[in-house]
């Protein structure tokens, strides 16, 4: 343990000596406010709209769930936004050791080729997690204001994490195998933009198979449940699996770089 945390912390240095790192962060942060600005401008409309129907009509105006209804909106397209932001995340994570000269370094130190991997990617998960931890700045304006239901924005935020691990695991792969970072955000957004629109390519598509396989492979259309506040296994086990297989890959494209140097 001790190899892979000097690994993460090495690479946080490296990710707050670059100013990337403060790109994404104000970018994430600046867009992720504007949404929730947006979405809580439309939901009081909304209930407006409704007291103001209600009134005309002489009738009650029925309850709305505003917090629920703004947080539904705010965490879906935030998901959209962390996806966009992923590959500057994840880029650099091996390409740049390439590039430099530094990853003959790495594997001919004292360290296995999993801590290698599992260093790198606590380190882009942490940092994930920080643009996570951005969010609830305009959130817990909510709290404040009114008094929103925990249990389902927890849900949401665990369903964020599990979706973030997930891709970061894609973007790491990706960036163990090639040597240009440029190349690397590229590929990555390229594959994460197809894995978001996958449901959309088969739509003129008759068979239920096909349709129903591309739809699974939606990454952001299993968001759509935690967001909600249902804490669905079937979700939990979609994003594990694809950050297994993104950790897998990346070992697998670390490893051969021993035998092939």
């Amino acid at each position: 343990m001790r190899n892979i945390f000097t690994i993460v912390g090495r690479e946080l240095r490296a990710y707050f000596i670059s100013p990337i790192a403060y790109a994404v962060l104000t970018m994430f942060a600046l867009l992720s406010g504007l949404f929730f600005v947006d979405y809580l401008g439309r939901v009081m409309q909304m209930a407006m709209l409704a007291g103001m129907q209600s009134a005309q009509f002489g009738g009650q105006a029925p309850p709305m769930d505003a917090p629920g209804t703004l947080m539904k909106a705010f965490l879906g397209t935030t998901g959209v936004v962390l996806l966009f932001m992923t590959p500057m995340l994840t880029m650099g994570l091996f390409s740049e050791e390439k590039k430099r000269g530094t990853m003959e370094l790495l594997l001919t130190a004292p360290i296995t080729d999993l801590q290698i991997v599992l260093g790198k990617f606590f380190a882009a998960s942490t940092f994930m997690i920080v643009l996570l931890g951005t969010t609830w700045v305009p959130v817990s304006a909510l709290y404040f204001y009114a008094k929103p239901a925990s249990g389902p924005i927890l849900v949401g935020y665990l369903g964020m994490f599990l979706y973030g691990l997930a891709i970061v695991s894609i973007g790491m792969f990706i960036s163990s195998a090639t040597e240009s970072q440029i190349v690397a955000g590229i590929i990555t957004f390229g594959v994460l933009l197809a894995m978001w629109m996958s449901g959309s390519f088969v739509q003129g598509v008759d068979n239920p198979i096909i349709k129903g396989v591309f739809d699974y492979l939606a990454v952001v259309n299993h968001l759509d449940d935690f967001v909600k506040g249902v804490l669905s296994t079937t979700n939990v086990i979609f994003y594990l699996s694809l950050t297994l297989l993104g950790l897998f890959l990346t070992y697998r494209s670390i490893d051969s770089l021993r035998w092939r140097g």
